[in-house]
């Protein structure tokens, strides 16, 4: 794993505030949340995209910030599942890369 993945990963410990005997169930829920928080400040770009540049960069830093907190949670279930992010992207790219070679990128459904 990346030194910054790794440092960050095991960062999150430490901030992390939650009833343990729940921590899977609070961590999906809290990583749905801030996902949804991405997808508001996306949408608030769309419906005011003619307030100028300066509220759009300032729309652009909320998605940003957000997308840590997603990737905090994210850190913190793959902590919880014993793996690391860089794990699971490791595992997703492989996933991807079959599918393009197989040409089903395109297409619905997790078994393509």
């Amino acid at each position: 794993m990346s030194n910054k993945m790794k440092e960050y990963q095991e960062f999150t410990r430490t901030t992390a505030i939650y009833p343990k005997d729940k921590a899977l169930e609070y961590l999906t829920l809290g990583l749905c949340s801030e996902s949804g928080e991405v997808a508001a400040a996306q949408k608030r770009r769309i419906r005011d995209t003619n307030l100028g540049s300066e509220a759009d960069e300032k729309l652009k830093q909320q998605i940003l910030a957000e997308l840590g907190d997603v990737v905090w949670y994210a850190c913190r279930i793959c902590d919880e599942l014993d793996t690391t992010l860089e794990q699971v992207m490791d595992a997703n790219e492989a996933k991807l890369k079959d599918r393009q070679t197989r040409r089903v990128l395109k297409g619905s459904g997790d078994n393509r």
